[in-house]
Order: structure tokens, then sequence, then C-alpha cells
């Protein structure tokens, strides 16, 4: 069995990361038996044969702000009119822009060390937004000045996913192992709330989830590209476990929720979540999300 592991980096906004697809490739040509991926980088539709097979234990969802060294000791708000925020989300773009107007922003790329050092280098940047779990994760907690626990995070940031093939129920059943039940709830649900908005990497929509004494609670918000334009809705929804007698159905005869399965856990819980992120979803079309997705969309052309 191999394990391959990956960040985040992406080829160009609205395209599928490069090494996502080429690991998805390596998985079908079974030159490996499963891969690990930040979540918040998987669509909700894998190709054929591709299943989400673990979500682990959730790191902290929310964005974190890494300032250039001559700002130290500043905030968002308090960097000085003009200053230039790096960061490579049409989310955390139109979040800030509409909480934070009199600063610009600038596309970065690449993996953390080369964004942190085109910061900490160069005179391009006064800070960056980057995603609070990444930089744990190296064990830079010293490098975040500012902690974004306020604003939306993306789909299933924060996650990680073990992805393999559907069909190798053996390595399927072997992963299970590793999901986290309140991770993957609030997961199921943000990636259910996004798949019903047909929303993806490309369009600033944002997520706050918790799940606590049985219930999902929701936040859903859909922005203008420009953050001049914004719907948010709430959603709080109970999860009601199968009866006792219910028997649980083995790997292959699981459903997948917006691509995840989930054998060990009560797939009554698991639909419950889906269902409350649709709910969500649908709320914010009632709200007019679905007008400004259209704009959205129809402005990358």
């Amino acid at each position: 069995m191999v394990l391959v592991k990956v960040g985040s980096r992406k080829s160009q906004i609205g395209e599928k990361s490069l090494f996502t697809k080429e690991l998805e490739v390596a998985l079908e040509l079974k030159q490996v038996d499963f891969v690990v991926h930040s979540l918040k980088d998987l669509p909700t539709v894998l190709p054929p044969n591709m299943v989400i097979a673990a979500v682990c234990k959730r790191d902290p969802a929310y964005d974190a702000v890494v300032l250039h060294p001559k700002h130290k000791g500043k905030t968002l708000a308090t960097l000085p009119a003009g200053s230039v925020v790096g960061t490579s989300s049409l989310r955390r773009i139109a979040h800030l822009k509409r909480e934070f107007p009199h600063l610009e922003f600038a596309d970065v790329r690449g993996n953390l060390n080369t964004r942190l050092r085109k910061l900490d280098e160069g005179n391009q940047y006064d800070a960056l937004v980057l995603a609070a779990a990444g930089l744990e994760r190296m064990g830079w907690h010293n490098r975040i000045d500012q902690r974004l626990t306020e604003s939306p995070y993306a789909v299933g940031q924060g996650a990680l996913a073990v992805e393999c093939r559907e069909s190798d129920h053996e390595t399927a059943n072997l992963l299970a192992n590793l999901h986290h039940l309140p991770t993957l709830l609030c997961c199921i649900a943000e990636r259910a709330f996004l798949k019903h908005l047909e929303g993806g990497c490309s369009v600033p929509i944002g997520v706050f989830s918790q799940y606590e004494c049985d219930k999902l609670h929701l936040t859903g918000s859909v922005l203008s590209l420009d953050g001049a334009e914004c719907v948010q809705q709430t959603h709080t929804h109970p999860l009601t476990a199968a009866p006792p007698s219910h028997a649980q159905p083995a790997m292959q005869d699981c459903i997948s929720y917006s691509a995840i399965k989930a054998v060990d856990f009560d797939q009554h819980l698991l639909k419950d979540a889906e269902h409350a992120g649709i709910v969500l979803g649908e709320k914010l079309q009632a709200g007019g999300a679905t007008a400004i997705l259209h704009e959205v969309k129809l402005g990358q052309k």
C-alpha cells in the first residue's frame, strides 16, 4: 500500500489542481492505493470509481493573516490604506474587500514556503491571508499575526480527505477507521451546500459549521466578486439516528454523500447532514444567491 501526500497548490483559478488530477490518474492505474488531499481542493463530484473513504479530524478551519515584518503588531484593520494583501482565493478577496475596503488585493501563487518568501523578501505584499491549518501543520504557529475566526471559510477547509478507488473495498474499509464523526457530518453538509449551489473554488462561497448536541449549526454566504453584494443565511438541523435494529450496509452497498462514503457510521445521520446542507443552499437561493452566482460566472468568462 502506498501513501502519497499532496498540498493544495492550484494550476489556475477555476481549474482542478494539477496534482489532484495526476494523483487520481495514478489511482486509476493502480500505481497507488490511496492519496491524501486537503478536502477543500476536492470537487463535490469525483471521477468515476473514485471516492473519499476518510475525512480526518479537522484542524482549525479559519483563515490566518501573516504580516510583512515591517507591519508586525498591526492587523488588517490597522494596515495603512492601499496596503496589498496576497491571496489566491476569490472567496477571501470578496469577504475582505467587504470588511476592509481600504486594502488592495493581489494574486499570490506557490507552496507555503514560496508564498512566505515572496512576502518576507519582496515589496509586493504587505500581508498574506492563508489557511491557518496549513501553517499549523508545518509548525509555523509563530507566523500567524491574526486569526480571522469571524470570517466564513472555504467548504472543507482544515480537513484532510483520503481518496481511493471505490471498487477497492478492502482499502476503503481500512480507511473508514480514520473518519472523525463531527468533522464528517460538518463536511458532508458543507459539500452538499456547495453542490446544491453548483459552486466551486472559483466562486465566493463561504461557510461556518458546528456539530453539537445532535444538531448541525450552519451558516452560508455568497458574495459578488467585489464584495458589494452578500447573501447570508443560517440553518440549524437536528440529526436523527437510525432505529437500533437498523442494519448497517456493507461498503459496496453504501451510497456516497458528495463523494464521501462512511461505512461504519449511521447512514441516517449522514443523510440528515447532507439534507441540512441542501436546505441551507435553498435558503440562500431564495435570498438572491442565484443571481449573484450568475453574475460571478459571467464575469469569469
